[in-house]
């Protein structure tokens, strides 16, 4: 259902959350089938390095992956020698997954298509990333630097807020790479304010909303505006103190 109603609202694509969840491979073989009658693209944030289990992800549909802590260009490369077919990479050939339509046409424009069309992004995450992130941007084959903002401003000993001056460095450093290299940069974001900054400053890669915030703000505004109006109209107090409201949208 949810990758549906995101590609009916306008959404591109999907960060799909394993790092921090607990997805099992099947579960993730039948999200991102789920992708694909949608028509919205996937990216997988995995739970795992082994270069076999990175390429499994794009044979069972995936658009791409999103990988954690990429702070050097030798984690780079492992990524681009996983996720790539030679000669750019050293992706294992299969072709017979959901990524290559089962392989009802060969494999002819197969290898090129999935170089071309698969996208590689590596977060920036720590202080070694910021000041690799050059080397970073250079290797041929990433395709985005992304910002993990939590981790980045912990490991900087900063309030992951935009208006730190620590992080405002970072995020300037990590755009001015990407210009040079010709590669995308992004992070999340919480408000139109913050998402119109950071597209003219080059931003591509923009996430924002999760299910987690749908659910969330949903539930609290559907009780204030049907639960709490109703005892309302009948004269009725509760009996139980109303839950704080939750606090704004991030705007990271």
């Amino acid at each position: 259902m949810y990758p549906r109603h995101a590609a009916h609202a306008g959404y591109d694509g999907i960060w799909l959350e394993h790092e921090h969840n607990t997805w099992e491979l099947r579960e993730l073989q039948r999200i991102i089938a789920m992708h694909h009658l949608a028509d919205i693209d996937c990216v997988v944030r995995p739970t795992f390095l082994g270069r076999t289990q990175l390429y499994g992800l794009l044979d069972m549909g995936a658009s791409g992956l999103m990988v954690p802590f990429v702070s050097n260009r030798e984690s780079a490369r492992y990524l681009v020698d996983a996720l790539r077919f030679p000669p750019v990479g050293q992706r294992g050939l299969d072709g017979a997954g959901l990524d290559n339509d089962f392989y009802l046409n060969g494999i002819r424009s197969y290898v090129s298509d999935a170089n071309q069309q698969t996208v590689i992004v590596a977060q920036i995450e720590t202080p070694e990333a910021l000041d690799n992130v050059e080397e970073i941007a250079a290797v041929k084959g990433i395709d985005v630097l992304f910002i993990g903002p939590s981790d980045l401003s912990l490991r900087l000993g900063c309030a992951c807020d935009w208006a730190e001056p620590k992080m405002q460095a970072a995020q300037k450093s990590v755009a001015a790479a990407a210009a040079r290299n010709g590669v995308h940069w992004g992070r999340p974001t919480g408000t139109a304010e913050d998402m119109a900054e950071m597209l003219r400053n080059g931003a591509r890669f923009i996430a924002h909303g999760s299910d987690f915030d749908s659910i969330a703000y949903s539930m609290q505004s559907r009780y204030r505006l049907t639960f709490e109006k109703a005892l309302s109209a009948c004269g009725m107090n509760e009996s139980k103190e109303t839950p704080p409201p939750l606090e704004k949208a991030k705007s990271y």
